[in-house]
């Protein structure tokens, strides 16, 4: 980012609400590795931000992107918060970031949320993310009413768009993608030998779609808990070995397929005596296969960032349903900037009908004291009335007027010389 006088750090205010973060458009898989946050530092942060002047916090983090959506006064306080809790540094952050605010910080959680803005088209997997730690933040006691509901109509959003739009048909996900290009690149790959280390969501799925595309029953299993691996090993039928012999089981595979979660490389050349080709594939984030293994001649490495290139035609007809998806999005977050706007000026018209309160039991009483006779119940009747009738007048008014909300709300403020403080 550039150090401009309306740098978006500088151009916040107490309560502003931002969107911060990186993904695979301009950070590569290594960058992305060092903001990488896994779901236990992910509270460590929303405990620290309970210190700070953050006042309310989610936060996702995937192979493709890690993001923060949080009010904050200025969103360097969300920037702080990642860098001291990853190893990335701040000035390596700007270098590839953005930073969103307000209406542009709602519109990017949208656009997040739904699947438009994923490395794959249509790929949903963020949604089942953002509603994982939507739910941690609210039992951490940092998530405010306005992005709960915001992430209430992001979720709905999304499962309008899958259930009335085509944007997810057809098999494409980082998994699929890996099985395309083994099947697109490796002749007769129905027997070579096939080694998938790790078995987490993605090794699962890319272990699914490598038995029904490419009908290989040459697929080992190996992961740090062996166990893990049998029972998944006993629903396909395919062969466990342990984890100590990781070496003799990579000297005999033609293909092997990393998805571990590990934070540091668990493969290396070191690892590595072969007398054929093999080909790598590291799905992994953070980077999974260090980059010395291509150090042997026989080694072809690709990683996921290369996978995603993969298109077809269930791509094209994806892009084709983009529009659809685009107007679904335009409707859901038209609701919820209605909903924003009345709750911003609820705080005033409540403090309006308070005011009149205080002046109708001003007058009751001077009438009260004045007239003989005086029927205080009656018109304690009426003037509530007049009071109901009044406020939803403005109410009224507030909600259907073309002009600024905030400016006639400030002008009633104004002139009924309202205290009363706007809670987000």
């Amino acid at each position: 980012m550039k150090n401009n006088a309306k740098s978006p750090y500088e151009a916040s205010s107490k309560g502003t609400f931002f969107a911060i973060g990186l993904n695979y458009k301009k950070a590569d898989a290594e960058v992305r590795g060092r903001f990488s946050v896994s779901e236990n530092v992910q509270k460590d942060i929303l405990i620290a931000s309970k210190q700070s002047a953050v006042r309310s916090l989610t936060l996702i983090s995937t192979c493709n992107r890690t993001e923060l959506y949080g009010f904050a006064q200025k969103a360097k306080d969300l920037v702080t918060l990642l860098c001291e809790h990853t190893t990335g540094s701040i000035s390596e952050f700007e270098k590839v970031a953005y930073v969103y605010q307000d209406q542009r910080a709602v519109s990017h959680l949208f656009k997040v949320g739904t699947g438009l803005d994923s490395q794959i088209l249509g790929d949903f997997e963020i949604i089942s993310q953002l509603r994982k730690s939507l739910s941690r933040s609210k039992k951490m006691g940092m998530l405010n009413p306005y992005m709960e509901r915001l992430g209430n109509a992001v979720i709905q959003a999304s499962k309008r768009i899958k259930n009335e739009t085509e944007i997810s048909t057809g098999a494409t996900s980082v998994s699929f993608a890996a099985v395309q290009y083994i099947m697109a690149r490796v002749p007769y790959v129905s027997e070579k030998n096939i080694l998938l280390f790790g078995i987490g969501k993605i090794g699962r799925n890319t272990c699914e779609n490598l038995i029904k595309h490419t009908k290989n029953d040459h697929i080992t299993l190996i992961n740090r808990t062996k166990t893990k691996a049998e029972v998944m090993a006993g629903k396909f039928n395919l062969v466990v070995k342990d984890y100590a012999n990781i070496q003799s089981e990579i000297a005999k595979s033609d293909i092997m397929i990393v998805a571990t979660g590990a934070q540091q490389p668990t493969i290396s050349k070191e690892l590595l005596y072969l007398k054929k080709p093999l080909l790598i594939l590291d799905l992994s984030i953070p980077k999974n296969v260090a980059n010395n293994v291509t150090q042997n001649p026989n080694v072809t490495l690709v990683h996921l960032d290369e996978l995603s290139k993969v298109t077809d035609a269930t791509l094209a007809h994806r892009q084709s349903q983009i529009p659809l998806a685009q107007n679904l999005i335009k409707e859901a977050e038209a609701e919820f900037d209605t909903w924003a706007q009345h709750r911003s000026f609820a705080p005033t018209i409540k403090a309006l009908k308070n005011k009149l309160g205080e002046i109708k039991i001003g007058e009751i009483d001077n009438q009260r004291r004045k007239l003989s006779g005086f029927n205080q119940e009656q018109a304690e009747i009426i003037s509530d009335r007049i009071i109901q009738k009044i406020t939803t007048q403005v109410a009224n008014h507030l909600k259907n007027s073309s002009s600024n909300p905030k400016q006639t709300a400030g002008l009633i403020e104004q002139i009924f010389k309202l205290n009363q403080e706007h809670h987000e």
